[in-house]
């Protein structure tokens, strides 16, 4: 029988149509969560040292900081701006504290039909940065997105892509596994297992059935068709121990009190993780 799942922490897209960040640490605080992840809008509307002191005060860890990447572009000074951009969230990451800076790597640039090309682009921003990580000690944590996002959002698709480039990247980098976006590939478990030692974030959530918007109606754990646990167990096999992130994009969960959402949340952690 499995154990209780890790430590919740609260990925604060969950509420952001209603809370900024100091209040998603307040909340944290107050509902006994105890670990958060900050978008980097929220972080620096807030300001990352005032942040860092808030979410210390608070006793909280931070699971992650969403998100770096989005490296293609469609000219060289586009992409020497995304890596400066990388550059300042690494080191937004290390002032928090952050146990990973999340990749959301980036799709194909606007007008381009050269999938290929992009990734070669997400390839070398990646290997721009690393130094600046492993100097600032973050960890780089690529989110392998669902497919249906290759085009605006991530050229970076499976598990076993992600693999792929943490083999060329070396020391400092690993994945971060949504289930959302990695529920579907069949070689899912081959891939988990392949990740031993380089799983750095596990982000929670369920895809409904049906779907009423394949970006913003993800659904609470235990709310859809992923099995959540069972892909969890995968993960926990490799010796995975940090928090369980619940990520939820959803307009229908942005509308609800946030009180209620990280009672539900907690609720769901207990049962549906």
């Amino acid at each position: 029988m499995m154990g209780a799942p890790g430590p919740l922490s609260l990925n604060t897209v969950t509420v952001k149509e209603r809370w900024g960040l100091r209040e998603c640490i307040e909340g944290c605080a107050r509902h006994g969560i105890p670990g958060i992840s900050p978008w980097r809008d929220v972080l620096q509307a807030m300001g990352v040292q005032q942040a860092a002191r808030a979410i210390r005060d608070a006793g909280l860890s931070v699971s992650g900081l969403c998100r770096g990447g989005m490296f293609p572009a469609a000219d060289e000074a586009g992409r020497a701006a995304a890596i400066d951009d990388n550059r300042r969230a690494i080191e937004e990451a290390h002032a928090i504290g952050a146990a990973c800076l999340v990749m959301v790597c980036g799709g194909l640039p606007p007008g381009s039909k050269d999938l290929e090309g992009a990734r070669a682009m997400v390839r070398d921003g990646l290997h721009a940065i690393m130094a600046d990580a492993r100097a600032a000690g973050v960890t780089i944590a690529l989110e392998p997105l669902h497919p249906m996002t290759c085009a605006d959002r991530s050229v970076l698709s499976t598990t076993a892509q992600a693999l792929d480039l943490c083999d060329e990247l070396g020391e400092g980098s690993g994945v971060a596994l949504d289930v959302y976006h990695v529920w579907w590939d069949p070689a899912l478990r081959e891939q988990v297992a392949r990740a031993g030692g380089r799983i750095a974030a596990f982000h929670v959530c369920d895809w409904l059935v049906p779907t009423t918007d394949t970006v913003f109606d993800r659904g609470l754990p235990g709310e859809g068709a992923i099995d959540i646990p069972g892909i969890r167990a995968m993960v926990e096999a490799q010796g995975y121990r940090g928090h369980t992130e619940v990520e939820i994009l959803s307009r229908r969960w942005w509308a609800a009190d946030p009180d209620e959402v990280l009672q539900e949340i907690k609720r769901r952690h207990a049962t549906a993780c």
